[in-house]
């Protein structure tokens, strides 16, 4: 691509004249996870996700019952949290264009997007999601470029206040992903870049 990525790296991964690109498909051992998630509650609930947002509110229950377990049997805990991150990071990658690195320890993996500068890591996001709070050193946060840090905050500065009880769920954490999403490509279309496209060369 011609246009300029963020931080002043060009964004470019195999994207066409026209601006289409094609979503990388997941990491092995991240499909295997989220399989494991669509294992896990279908055989609790009896009813399959099919990796759209719509499911979701299901996995917020599923979280909920978790909670529970992982109280007792702390052990718990990794097995939860990895098989619902990478289930919700698959349904951003499908919903959004993404792709993933999974090196190392789950506390370093993350979801990087395609036609925004944003990345996360889904993993600490379903790890926030059972503990009911902030996990330290995970990086649950959405990272997108400090000029566009502006951008973030005014768009979220308009969402209603959230139950406490809410706040970590993942239909609650997709929902503020898509509003974080939905402002930074509005801003690029406006400022002329909305062809550009990142890829892992461009994410630190």
């Amino acid at each position: 691509m011609s246009e300029n990525g963020a931080n002043g790296s060009n964004g470019s991964n195999g994207v066409s004249p026209s601006g289409s690109a094609k979503t990388a498909e997941p990491p092995s051992e991240v499909r295997d996870l989220a399989e494991a998630c669509v294992r896990f509650i279908q055989a609790k609930y009896k009813t399959k996700l099919d990796f759209t947002e719509d499911t979701l509110p299901l996995v917020d229950q599923y979280v909920r019952d978790a909670r529970e377990e992982v109280a007792i049997r702390p052990e718990a805990l990794d097995v939860v949290q990895s098989s619902v991150g990478a289930y919700f990071g698959e349904v951003a990658r499908k919903s959004f264009g993404a792709f993933w690195f999974s090196e190392g320890d789950h506390s370093g993996w993350k979801l990087m997007m395609e036609n925004v500068y944003l990345s996360f890591n889904p993993i600490a996001i379903a790890r926030e999601a059972v503990l009911e709070g902030e996990a330290e050193g995970w990086s649950a946060h959405f990272k997108t470029d400090p000029a566009e840090k502006d951008i973030v905050i005014k768009r979220l500065a308009k969402l209603p206040p959230v139950p406490e009880e809410e706040y970590y769920l993942p239909s609650t954490r997709f929902e503020v992903l898509s509003m974080v999403h939905d402002a930074l490509r509005t801003h690029m279309t406006k400022s002329g870049t909305g062809d550009v496209r990142f890829g892992p060369e461009d994410y630190d």
